[in-house]
C-alpha cells in the first residue's frame, strides 16, 4: 500500500507537529544535536590547536567510533527488549555529564594564564579529551537506536515520511547554529565555558525527553536471548537488498567523501579564515540541507524515489570535489551547502524507508546495524580524512574521495537494480516472528 495519499486528498505537512509528543522528542532532538555540534566544533578546533596535526583530528573520529560500533548491536537490542525512553534518558545524561567533564578538563589544564596554556600542549588534556570522546561514543551507540524507535511510537505511522523530514530538518538547523556558535563561542569566551554552554543543551534534551509519554508498546515481550534477538534483526535486514544498498551507499560516500573532519586545516591554512570561519565552514552543509528538509517536509511523499536517491549521492561527491579545488571562501560555502542539500535527501530517503519497511518492534535492532553503517561512518571518514590528509595532502584528498562517491554511486546502481527501481514508499506488514533466517 502506498503512503502517498490519494491526489484528491491534501497534503498537511504540519501534522507530526499537532502531536505533542513528538513535539517534545523534536526539542530534545534540536537541543541535543546543538550541544553536540558546539562541542564537536571546540574539541576539533582545540586538539588542532594542542597538536597541528591532521592526523591528532581523525584519531577523535577514531575514539568516538571505535565504542559506537563496539556496543552498536547490543544497544539496538536493548532498545527493543527494554523501555526506549529510559534508554534514551540514560544516555543522554552520559552525554551531559561528558560535556561537563570536558569543561572541567579545559579550565584546569588550559585556563587563561599562558604558563598554564603551555602545559595543555602536552599530553594531559589530549588524554583526557581522547578518553572522553570514548565514553561520548558508547553512550551515543545506546542513545541513537532507542532514540530512533521511541520517534516511531509517537506518531501515528502513515505520518511517518512527513516525521522523519520534520526530525531531519530540526536537527539540520542545530547542525547550522551549532557550529557557527562554536566557532564564535571558542572565539570569544574560551574552550572551558563552550563546553559548560554544550552541557546545558544536552541538560535541556534531557529534560525534554523526561516529559515524553509515549504510548504503551503494543508488541510483545521478548524472550529470546540477547544473541538470538541481534542474528534475527540481522536477517531480516540483510534479506532487503534495498535496505542493504541504501546504507551501503551511504557508509561508503560519507566514508570517502566527507571533509569535515580537516576543515580547520581549510579554515587555518587554505582559506585564512580562523576559527569564525570554521565554524561557517561546518554549519555551510547543514545551511543546504535546511533548505532541503524545509522543501520536503512541505511536499509529498516524492515518486521516484531510488534514482534520486543516487542521483542525490552521485550530486553530494560532485560538490564534495568543487569544494575541495575551491580557494574562495564564499565558493567554498555555497559547494558545502550544495553538498548538504543533497545528503539531506539521501539521507531522507533511507531513513523514510526504515521507518515504514520495519516492523516497530524490530526498529531498535534495525536501526542499530543501519548506525553501524552510517552513524559510524562520520567518524570512521573523519580518520581516513585525516590518514589522507597526511598521505595525499589536503586537497587532494578531498578531491580522491569526491571521485570515489561518484564511482560507488554507478556501482551500487548496477549491482542493486532493486534499488535503482524503487519508485515510491510502500508500506509492508512484516512479522518479526518469521523474519529470514
Amino acid at each position: 500500500m502506498s503512503l502517498a495519499p490519494p491526489l484528491t486528498a491534501p497534503h498537511d505537512p504540519y501534522a507530526p507537529l499537532r502531536v505533542p509528543n513528538f513535539r517534545r522528542f523534536a526539542w530534545s532532538i534540536l537541543t541535543m544535536a546543538m550541544g553536540a555540534q558546539i562541542q564537536g566544533v571546540v574539541v576539533a578546533w582545540q586538539m588542532y590547536a594542542l597538536t597541528r596535526d591532521p592526523l591528532a583530528l581523525g584519531m577523535v573520529g577514531l575514539a568516538e567510533a571505535a565504542p559506537f560500533i563496539g556496543f552498536a548491536l547490543y544497544a539496538g537490542h536493548v532498545a527493543d527488549v527494554r523501555d526506549r525512553r529510559r534508554v534514551a534518558l540514560t544516555a543522554l545524561a552520559v552525554l551531559t555529564l561528558a560535556a561537563a567533564a570536558l569543561a572541567a578538563a579545559s579550565f584546569w589544564l588550559v585556563g587563561d594564564g599562558p604558563e598554564v596554556r603551555a602545559r595543555a600542549s602536552g599530553v594531559p588534556m589530549r588524554a583526557c579529551i581522547y578518553t572522553i570522546i570514548v565514553v561520548c561514543g558508547a553512550a551515543r551507540s545506546f542513545l541513537l537506536p532507542s532514540r530512533n524507535a521511541l520517534g516511531a511510537d509517537l506518531v501515528p505511522r502513515p505520518l511517518f515520511p512527513s516525521a522523519v523530514a520534520w526530525r531531519a530538518g530540526v536537527w539540520q538547523v542545530a547542525a547550522v547554529t551549532g557550529p557557527a556558535a562554536g566557532g564564535l563561542l571558542y572565539t570569544w569566551v574560551g574552550a572551558p565555558i563552550s563546553y559548560g554552554i554544550a552541557a546545558a543543551l544536552m541538560a535541556i534534551s534531557f529534560g525534554a525527553v523526561s516529559a515524553i509519554r509515549p504510548p504503551a508498546r503494543t508488541d510483545p515481550p521478548r524472550t529470546e536471548s540477547p544473541l538470538a534477538s541481534i542474528r534475527q534483526g540481522l536477517s531480516f535486514l540483510f534479506g532487503r537488498p534495498v535496505f542493504v544498498g541504501a546504507m551501503t551507499l551511504d557508509l561508503l560516500a560519507v566514508l570517502f567523501g566527507g571533509a569535515t573532519a580537516i576543515l580547520p586545516i581549510f579554515a587555518e591554512e587554505i582559506l585564512h579564515v580562523g576559527p569564525s570561519g570554521l565554524g561557517a565552514l561546518r554549519a555551510a552543509p547543514a545551511v543546504g540541507a535546511v533548505l532541503m528538509s524545509g522543501l520536503i517536509a512541505l511536499r509529498r511523499p516524492p515518486g521516484r524515489v531510488g534514482p534520486t536517491f543516487l542521483a542525490a549521492v552521485a550530486l553530494f561527491g560532485l560538490f564534495t570535489i568543487a569544494f575541495g579545488v575551491s580557494r574562495w571562501f564564499w565558493l567554498s560555502l555555497v559547494m558545502l551547502a550544495a553538498s548538504g542539500a543533497a545528503d539531506m535527501l539521501s539521507v531522507y530517503f533511507r531513513s523514510t524507508l526504515l521507518q515504514v519497511m520495519v516492523p516497530q518492534g524490530m526498529l531498535g535492532r534495525v536501526s542499530a546495524v543501519n548506525q553501524i553503517f552510517i552513524g559510524s561512518s562520520n567518524e570512521i571518514g573523519a580518520f581516513e580524512s585525516g590518514v589522507a590528509a597526511r598521505l595525499l595532502g589536503t586537497v587532494p584528498s578531498v578531491v580522491f574521495g569526491g571521485v570515489v562517491t561518484v564511482v560507488v554511486t554507478g556501482l551500487v546502481s548496477w549491482r542493486v537494480p532493486s534499488l535503482a527501481r524503487l519508485d515510491r514508499f510502500e508500506t509492508e506488514t512484516f512479522d518479526t516472528e518469521s523474519a529470514p533466517d
